[in-house]
């Protein structure tokens, strides 16, 4: 008498969680496949090895609708163990920081942060406050916090800066590899994309083994706007919501953070990250006069990582040719692409800041839509 009931109930739980977890919302569940080459076990950028993703998500009452969102090139003492790193600026309305001291030196030292727009300071003074922490750092006087942001207040109230060092602190301890959790979450839990609910996305393609088999893998905060497209597909025209700059505000921004197992320099890193402009652009994207897109790129190859301190001043290492860049564009392409569209799939419906509504992808419509252009 009470076991299909609580069978019922079980089957409700699970696939509520699995929801939650992004798995049911991703565009390849739906048959959409972006570009040519494989994703990785995930299709996540924790397929990298190495690699670990963590969310403090906040949503309280009718108007916090924010976050933080850590990432971890290597779960090692970043600061004593640095990795190559570069970050190119697609449009500059934002505020990263760390940017001059990796622009200078080519690592980055620090976990990358996402959050909000008024949040960078608390974020910068949490990263400093980690690497203090960390055991082996007890001398250290300086450290280059990385945090990027987009500016999430049209659903949160964003001038109470209600982001705090501890939240900060917890989503890098709550950082693992595996599966990640996209859409409302972390530092994507308030943002818009295409006029249509925004959040995290992640996403990884592996090249051939004559290619070098290495892994890139991409996660980004979706916060922009433009004209949207998926595959190739001209969903704004087909929904009718083509923008005009009398009807709709494009402005936002996109982080994007790439990490690959590919022995890369500065100089290699900053060319990869250019080229997520190229996979924002595929989405419809226009990097727009108020955008902030700004590129966080970083090799986690082992052998490559920069020590803090070493009592050699020669500096040997590997680095791939120019001549086999042009595969890893092209992965980074498609997994940019695909991160985005898994974050405007994975998010859902928000309410927040003076009752401001979002509404996620009509999915139902968007399906329709790529089946009559026979792209799914």
């Amino acid at each position: 008498m009470h076991g299909r009931p609580y069978f019922v109930t079980l089957l409700s739980c699970l696939l509520w969680v699995s929801t939650a977890l992004g798995q049911n919302q991703r565009c390849r569940d739906h048959g959409i496949k972006i570009g040519i080459l494989n994703p990785g076990k995930h299709n996540a950028i924790t397929d990298v090895k190495g690699v670990q993703v963590g969310h403090q998500t906040l949503i309280r009452g009718d108007s916090i609708r924010t976050g933080v969102t850590a990432i971890l090139p290597h779960p090692g003492n970043i600061f004593q163990n640095k990795v190559p790193a570069a970050i190119y600026i697609g449009n500059g309305f934002g505020k990263l920081a760390g940017y001059s001291q990796v622009r200078e030196l080519g690592n980055i030292e620090t976990p990358i942060i996402l959050t909000n727009t008024l949040s960078v300071p608390v974020a910068s003074d949490a990263l400093i406050s980690y690497t203090l922490m960390q055991p082996g750092n007890e001398h250290v006087r300086s450290v280059n916090a990385v945090v990027g942001e987009t500016n999430d207040g049209w659903l949160n109230d964003i001038r109470g800066r209600h982001v705090t060092e501890s939240d900060v602190l917890t989503a890098i301890s709550s950082a693992k590899g595996g599966a990640v959790q996209e859409g409302n979450v972390g530092a994507g839990t308030g943002s818009v994309c295409f006029q249509y609910k925004g959040g995290i996305g992640t996403a990884s393609r592996i090249l051939p083994v004559s290619s070098g088999g290495y892994t890139v893998g991409v996660l980004v905060q979706t916060n922009f706007g433009g004209v949207f497209e998926l595959n190739g597909v001209p969903i704004a025209k087909e929904l009718g919501t083509i923008p005009s700059s009398y009807t709709y505000d494009v402005d936002g921004s996109c982080m994007v953070v790439i990490l690959t197992d590919a022995p890369l320099d500065a100089r290699n890193l900053e060319r990869l990250a250019k080229r997520a402009m190229l996979g924002i652009a595929k989405t419809g994207g226009i990097a727009s006069n108020g955008s902030g897109d700004y590129i966080i790129a970083a090799s986690t190859a082992e052998e490559n990582f920069i020590p803090y301190t070493s009592t050699k001043s020669l500096k040997t290492y590997s680095v791939l040719r120019n001549d086999a860049m042009s595969p890893l564009f092209l992965a980074t392409i498609e997994a940019t692409e695909e991160a985005i569209l898994n974050a405007l799939f994975a998010a859902e419906n928000m309410t927040g800041r003076d009752g401001h509504a979002v509404k996620s992808l009509p999915l139902n419509q968007v399906l329709k839509i790529m089946k009559k252009y026979n792209k799914r």
